[in-house]
């Protein structure tokens, strides 16, 4: 998992509340066994039209929010299903930081277990954050999950609370694997002591 400590990006709004998983990434995407090329279908129903054309006014299709890397959007994100699904199609698109005033718990898990930060601020600082990406041609923003702050350049500074455990896993980039692989000596050990006694109890 790559480490987050600090990120200055282009930051695209979507003004929408209670956005679930369902919509994130639809259903009949969750076939596929690997965990990359989900981004060509994040948000799949609202980029496009059932004929397949691309909705203009959809936000993912707007040239001006292309490579944004920070997310802004309404609360109750990643509401729904728990599929794990939504966070890989939300990092393999390129988000690495999402804000918003409110997140799922099972989605805020997930993904902080694929190296997403989520930012819960305000309601109040999230839509002034809001307005700010659509009126502000180039809106950036810096957020430091080593400082736990929001910051814009334009005057807008916040900081946001973040578990202490998570927060270690981001900065060293450790998934639950990595977290694992860490005791991989003290592993091997017990592996090689039970081997060796399970060895003598046979030939007793």
């Amino acid at each position: 998992m790559q480490p987050f400590k600090t990120l200055s990006s282009l930051a695209m709004p979507l003004d929408r509340a209670n956005v679930d998983t369902d919509q994130i990434i639809p259903k009949q995407f969750l076939k596929r066994i690997e965990r990359t090329g989900y981004g060509d279908f994040l948000f799949f129903d609202w980029r496009q039209t059932p004929e397949g054309e691309p909705v203009r006014e959809f936000v993912l299709n707007d040239p001006q929010y292309k490579g944004a890397q920070i997310l802004i959007a309404g609360k109750n994100f990643g509401c729904g299903s728990s599929r794990e699904h939504a966070a890989w199609a939300l990092s393999d698109y390129g988000f690495r930081a999402v804000i918003a005033p409110t997140f799922a718990d099972i989605f805020f898990s997930n993904a902080g277990k694929n190296g997403i930060v989520l930012v819960r601020l305000s309601e109040q600082q999230v839509a002034e954050l809001l307005e700010n990406a659509k009126k502000i041609p180039g809106y950036q923003l810096t957020v430091s999950l080593e400082a736990q702050t929001v910051t814009d350049g334009h005057g807008f500074s916040a900081t946001f609370e973040f578990d202490p455990f998570r927060k270690f896993c981001l900065l060293e980039g450790l998934d639950d694997i990595g977290l694992t692989l860490r005791h991989a000596s003290e592993l091997d050990r017990f592996e090689t002591a039970h081997d060796h006694a399970g060895w003598l109890k046979a030939k007793a």
